[in-house]
Parts: structure tokens; sequence; C-alpha cells
């Protein structure tokens, strides 16, 4: 069975490292004295699902595959933002679903979702449970149960493709099983966010989601060459042909729907060559603002990177991927900013792209510091919510937002944001930021906050974050270039797709999902 979450916690606690001493003496000279928070203890109110939703569903399913426990329940509940984490501590599973559901083939969602219709069960896919938006926390007033459709059997890699390069998978399926399967193929999908090590395939899809090496291989909605989905009113099969003109393209209406419109059954990908060298290496820059100029300037050269990456002033200094550098033992303790680049592929091809980059690199001023803060980059680049939990044992409040906009709005977005935050934290706080991702039309920011926990830490950040959402809109940036939209993001929904195309989602939900059970107060305003 698929490895699993710790309710209170990201990932596995036996993977997590303790916090250094030098990094804990840093911690308490900015915040203050560590105030070690405990967890509660949490009990679940009865499931309430309908009796004959529960039958359909052993008819679907099979009675294993049916759970009503305690136990399953609880580690289908809500997501891993730090709200999630905090209320989840604080004894608060009001959002536990009323059963799981394990569905193993498409036809058994599509059974799966009829009952639901029956019965007016809400329905929350689920995938790696890595979501940080609120988009697993469905809205359940007016419906007689509330169930949480695990995917997790469905995890097969269907199909592979040598002659076309792509591959069907199963939504299920985590991101490290999928690679380890397509390395047995000589392929990869390239895609390894932070949440890589418990996001799954579907998961990717129905948030369009980016990866860490999205310079190089891209986002994951633009791998994506074909899709089947299941909806209530019946099955949706997109992807004919590598490219075509008929018509709108109907996958983007399933890539970012956060199940809101239908379940992903399958996903066929574009995949990749395993890369035979790979090379990360650290540049520093003087200021963000120089670091973020020759970022742009090797994004619109045509010398493709596989990574780049820009840490400002603060997150240069105190690093929180990486618990040794912010004692300064790290790579990234001196002043300036910290760049990461990153190339794959062929060994020639490598070299070639490495030399002309360092050539644009040097004549624009940078200084090399060799491969170290490169590979200290890939060691710790999944470790920050194992660090986020450390912290939060300490009494430090640690949350991310993301954002994008265009090279010619990067300068004020970055103020904008980062005054929001430091405004309205109201305790002692640390802002970063880095650039995550780049176009050669503009990037994405993203920013990490870590405050001194105030009494009620849940209204602290949302004070916070809401003053920055207001200033993202404000300066016509995206809500959310990779983390989606789920229920946290909706507020700010319509102020960037405008009330014609609040309508049209609006018109997608009311044809595809009737009667309102996929996900309901997920992404739709």
């Amino acid at each position: 069975m698929t490895r699993e979450m710790h309710p209170l916690r990201w990932g596995d606690p036996a993977a997590a490292s303790p916090l250094p001493e030098g990094a804990r003496a840093l911690v308490e000279a900015v915040f203050g004295p560590a105030e070690p928070h405990a967890e509660r203890p949490s009990a679940l109110a009865a499931p309430s699902v309908p009796d004959e939703f529960v039958q359909a569903a052993h008819a679907a399913v099979g009675h294993d595959h049916v759970l009503l426990d305690d136990d399953t329940r609880r580690l289908r509940t809500r997501g891993k933002s730090t709200p999630d984490l905090l209320r989840a501590r604080a004894g608060d599973l009001a959002d536990a679903p009323d059963a799981v559901v394990r569905p193993g083939t498409h036809d058994e969602v599509v059974a799966v979702l009829e009952a639901a219709v029956e019965h007016h069960v809400a329905v929350v896919p689920f995938g790696g449970g890595t979501c940080v938006t609120g988009g697993l926390a469905a809205r359940r007033d007016g419906y007689s149960g509330l169930v949480s459709l695990d995917l997790a059997r469905l995890d097969r890699l269907v199909e592979v493709d040598p002659v076309s390069m792509t591959a069907t998978l199963e939504p299920g399926l985590r991101a490290p099983e999928a690679e380890e399967l397509l390395a047995g193929h000589g392929l990869t999908i390239g895609h390894f966010p932070q949440s890589f090590e418990y996001a799954s395939i579907g998961g990717f899809a129905a948030t369009r989601s980016s990866g860490q090496a999205s310079a190089g291989y891209g986002r994951f909605d633009a791998m994506v060459v074909a899709v089947t989905v299941a909806t209530p009113t019946g099955t949706l099969q997109l992807g004919t042909s590598p490219a075509n003109a008929a018509g709108p393209d109907l996958r983007q209406l399933v890539l970012g729907s956060e199940g809101a419109f239908g379940v992903i059954t399958s996903v066929t990908v574009r995949v990749r060559k395993v890369p035979e060298v790979k090379v990360y290496e650290g540049w520093r820059w003087p200021s963000f603002a120089e670091g973020t100029a020759a970022v742009r300037a090797v994004a619109q050269s045509g010398l493709q990177t596989t990574v780049l990456r820009l840490s400002d002033e603060t997150e240069s200094a105190v690093n929180l991927a990486d618990p040794d550098a912010i004692n300064g033992s790290g790579g990234s303790s001196t002043d300036g900013c910290l760049m990461v680049v990153g190339f794959e592929g062929d060994s020639d091809l490598v070299a070639e792209r490495r030399a002309a980059v360092t050539r644009l690199l040097t004549d624009l001023g940078g200084e090399a510091v060799g491969e170290d803060p490169g590979r200290a980059w890939e060691h710790g680049r999944f470790r920050a919510p194992y660090l986020r939990d450390s912290l939060l044992d300490l009494g430090v409040l640690v949350e991310t937002l993301e954002t994008a906009t265009f090279w010619s709005g990067v300068e004020n977005l970055y103020a904008a944001v980062k005054g929001a935050l430091e405004t309205h934290l109201d305790q002692p706080a640390l802002v970063l930021c880095h650039v995550s991702h780049v176009y050669e039309t503009g990037c994405s920011l993203y920013f990490t906050v870590a405050a001194k926990q105030s009494a009620d830490p849940v209204e602290q950040w949302w004070r916070a974050k809401r003053a920055a959402m207001d200033a993202i809109a404000a300066q016509g940036a995206t809500i959310s270039h990779h983390h989606a939209v789920g229920t946290d993001h909706r507020p700010w929904l319509e102020a960037e797709i405008g009330t014609v195309g609040v309508r049209i989602l609006r018109a997608v939900k009311a044809e595809l999902d009737p009667a309102g059970v996929l996900n309901p107060g997920v992404l739709v305003p």
C-alpha cells in the first residue's frame, strides 16, 4: 500500500533530522526563547454518510476498499499547509471525511460518482495529500455526507510509447514510483516539485504543478498530451495528437480543475531520456535586482538550463531549505544573492550549454562559486517541509506563498508582497523570497515567512496572507503560479479572470457536475 504521511506533520517523521544547535540558537536570537507547542489528541465525529451509499460503494469497489475507521479518515483530512497542520495539531479535525473509498479502475470511479449523485454525497478526489491551498477541505453543508475518493489503487504505468516518447500513467501513482518505473525504460518525466516524495501524477495534473527543473523540462501541464476523466455526466477522453486546431483545447479544462469537474483516471505525458549528466552550480550576485536581471538574460538568451533559481539577500543568508546553512556552514552564508544553475542531458550538450551560460553570467558580473552550493541545493531540495515541522515545534510560524508576473513587473511585485507580509505579521519575522520558475516573458516569486507564533497563529497567518494576496491582485500578478486555487485563493480568483471567466467556470461545473457533488466549494467562485 502507498506510503502515508503523518496526520500532523509532513511525510515520515522518521525521515526528519533534528534542528542543528547552531540553527536553534539563531532561531532563538531572531524570534526569542523557544516555546514548544504540544500536539493535542484528536477525536473524530462518527461517520454520517448514508448506509445506502456505503452499500453502493461496497458493490462498486468491494468491502475491503470502503473504510470508515478513524485512523484512515484522519489521514485523509485536509492537506499540508501550515494552517492545516496547526489546526490538526490543536486537535481540530472537523474536516475529516465520513468514509474513504478506494476505486481500482475507471469504471469503479464512475460507479462511485453515480452513487454519490444518487445519495447527494460530496466527493473529494485524493492523490498524495500534499495540497497547500485548502483544496482537500470541501464544503459539506447541504450534503448527506463527505467521502474521500482515494486514488491510491489506480497506480499503474499503463503504457510506454518509446517511439512517440510518451507514457500513460494512472493518477494514484506517486511521483517516486512513477520515476522508478519509467527508469526501467531509460525514461524520466523530469517533474520534481518540493512535494515530489509524496505527490501523485493525478495531483500534478489537477493542480497544474510546476517542478524545480521546469526551466528544462517545462511545467506538468505542458507535458500532458492526453487525459481521461470520469465525470457525473460521462467520460471525457481528450488528446488524439501532439497538437491540434480542433477548437479550444479542452484538456485545459481538466488541467488545474482540482477535482471540481471530474476525476482524472489516466494521464499521458511526454517523457525524456534519463540524463547522462547532471551538474548544479552556484553563482553569486551583489543584489537581488542584479541577479534577477541575470536570470532574465539567461531565460531570454535561448541557452536552456534545466534549473535556474535565485534567492534574495535574506534567503541567501538564512536558507530554510538547508538546515545546515542556517548556522553558517552552508554555501549561502556570505553577502549577496545565491543563484543555482543546473544542466542535465547528454554530456557534450551539457558541456556546451554550461560553457555558454558561464560566459553570459560572467559578462553580466556574476561570481561563479563552484558546485558545492548546487550539490547542497540538490541534497536538501525536498527537506524544507521537515524543517517547517521542527520550527512549528518551537513556536515559529513557517509558511509559503507564490505568484508570478511579467519581467517588467517583478520589482514592484516583490516589494509589494514583501512589504505586506512584514507589515501584517505583527511579530518578529523574516520574509524570504526566490525566483523559482522562469520564462522568456516573466518569472515566479516564491515567498517563505518565518515568524514568532502569536496566540492564534492561524489567524496571524491569514491576516498576513490576505494582505499579500490583495497586494498581488493590485499588481496585476497571478494569485497562484503552481499551488492552485483550492479554497484559500478562491476569493481573489474573480479579480484575475473577470466576471465572464467566473461564469465560464460555473457553466462547466453545471454541465459536468450538475448535482455539485465534486469537491464543492473548491476552485469555482
